[in-house]
């Protein structure tokens, strides 16, 4: 079978040992490692898989500078170990998906000696605490080392600087890639479902059965179930009430915002952390897939389906883009710019400044409603998703299923195009251009010759959808059969991303393909 949704629901089964509400980064890494264990598992998803936080993120596969630094400070011995864990699943992301996560260089630059010291030595220990990695160990720059590795930073008043190493990603796609990944091994996945209801037992009011409606169908359907995982990022207490209205609220909404601009105005391929904001934060200017990706913010927000930037936001952001670099923009050079509302787990509000998601640490918490047995998952964060996803399990085979199935083997487990593949010979190769291919690659791994092959059975498929692009028109075909993509949004945002990098550019290629998906089911 493909993984399209007419397919998958050729599949929907009258029962599942366990169902996943949330196809985000979250609620893949449960669907992979319940498959894995060996679980009949199915997903549901209201909208597209990774539509909301989890492909609207700073992109970063990273152990955290600013917790480790909070560690350190105020001896937490809790931030350590989230940083220690964070960063050891930095070098399991990297691994099992090395397509779509790669090593980044970030320069963090010093005004004083003291700040170059400080910074070094802290690292040395971030680099300490990861242990044996693919990446290369931090290191200290003089002023003429920086002017050659971040050419665009304005060096007024810096004294040197500290280049270290964390990872890059392609957020949508690693989630998509994890859920393409579980259904290969026998996972139920289908997005556009709305879960609509619970039936739970007359004896034990424990959730027995899911009610869910096909959106774009108009179908509604149900199935049995023996547990059910609450993987919905932000909207997780909406779930929580559903399945027991008398829970009080867990959730805290930060909005991360972003904007893009172009390469031209921050050339090479180094990063840049701003460690302190004049209110506290941190800032980063990254290169990303062609294009200068800046941010984030961190303010306390109410919960939204679709978070849009403000202007404050855009200025800020803009206001230290100009601060720290030689190239001045303007909000007319802003080709995009988007919001992620981050999941903020409250654990200790009253510890918490008030109104002030910076405080809150970005760990998670698995709670099981003692009524329904409903598991949610909550908090957290992209580089502990996989963690994140075993704590859940190993949870809900001790208090729900009370079993204990398997062990957790996503470890060492690539996700979908992360296994064994000659790039470099691929790369090399005469098929397309080399631009076209490092796309195929960079966006499909291993199964790049495969999608090649698919286009090539359709007229004109291995075309590219518009000059000076790598996009193919088959590509289209493709990512509605086999990747369940049922709008321009589905593609332009997160199979491709490009929307969210140019969206110009994601606009015009929506007119010129506006009625490849007339037709989805």
């Amino acid at each position: 079978m493909s993984f399209n949704r007419q397919d998958q629901f050729k599949k929907l089964a009258d029962s599942y040992d366990i169902c996943v509400i949330g196809g985000g980064a979250t609620g893949a890494g449960v669907a992979l490692d319940a498959t894995l264990r060996g679980y009949k598992v199915i997903v549901i998803e209201r909208g597209d898989f990774a539509s909301q936080t989890s492909s609207k993120s700073t992109k970063l596969v990273h152990g955290g500078v600013r917790y480790l630094e909070q560690a350190v400070r105020n001896l937490d011995w809790q931030q350590f170990k989230m940083v220690y864990k964070a960063l050891h699943e930095r070098k399991i992301m990297l691994q099992n998906a090395p397509h779509l996560a790669h090593p980044l260089a970030l320069l963090t630059p010093c005004y004083s000696w003291f700040d170059r010291a400080y910074y070094r030595i802290g690292m040395w220990l971030y680099d300490k605490i990861a242990g044996s990695t693919n990446l290369k160990d931090s290191r200290g720059l003089n002023k003429k080392e920086i002017q050659k590795e971040v050419p665009a930073l304005n060096l007024k008043k810096i004294v040197g600087g500290i280049l270290y190493y964390d990872g890059q990603m392609n957020d949508a796609r690693y989630a998509l890639s994890i859920l393409q990944e579980a259904e290969k091994l026998g996972a139920t996945v289908i997005n556009y479902t709305e879960l609509s209801s619970f039936t739970c037992s007359h004896k034990s009011l424990k959730i027995k059965e899911v009610h869910g409606k096909d959106l774009i169908g108009n179908k509604e359907f149900q199935f049995n179930v023996r547990a059910v995982v609450n993987a919905t990022g932000p909207f997780t207490d909406k779930i929580r009430k559903l399945a027991n209205p008398n829970l009080q609220e867990r959730m805290k909404v930060s909005r991360g915002a972003h904007i893009v601009l172009e390469k031209k105005f921050w050339p090479g391929d180094t990063a840049l952390l701003i460690p302190k904001t004049d209110d506290g934060r941190v800032v980063f200017l990254l290169p990303w897939r062609g294009y200068v990706l800046v941010g984030t913010t961190d303010d306390a927000d109410k919960l939204s389906e679709n978070p849009v930037i403000l202007e404050e936001e855009k200025t800020y952001l803009l206001e230290y883009f100009n601060r720290f670099s030689t190239e001045k923009v303007s909000p007319s050079d802003i080709k995009a710019g988007f919001v992620g509302l981050r999941p903020l787990l409250q654990v200790q509000l009253q510890t918490a400044m008030q109104g002030d998601t910076k405080s809150l640490v970005r760990d998670h918490e698995v709670e099981v409603d003692r009524r329904s047995k409903l598991v949610s998952i909550m908090g957290g964060k992209w580089t502990t998703y996989r963690i994140m996803a075993e704590d859940t399990l190993d949870i809900l085979e001790t208090e729900v299923l009370h079993v204990l199935k398997s062990p957790c083997l996503t470890k060492n487990h690539p996700i979908m195009g992360g296994d064994t593949f000659d790039m470099d010979l691929f790369l090399n190769s005469a098929i397309l251009t080399l631009e076209t291919r490092r796309h195929l690659y960079e966006t499909y791994g291993s199964l790049a010759p495969r999608v090649i092959k698919f286009c090539q059975t359709i007229p004109q498929g291995t075309e590219v959808l518009l000059d000076g692009l790598p996009y193919l028109q088959g590509e289209i075909d493709y990512l509605k059969k086999h990747e369940m993509a049922t709008s321009w949004d589905d593609v332009v945002n997160r199979r491709w991303g490009i929307g969210l990098r140019d969206a110009e550019l994601g606009r015009k290629l929506e007119d010129i393909k506006k009625e490849a998906f007339a037709s989805i089911s």
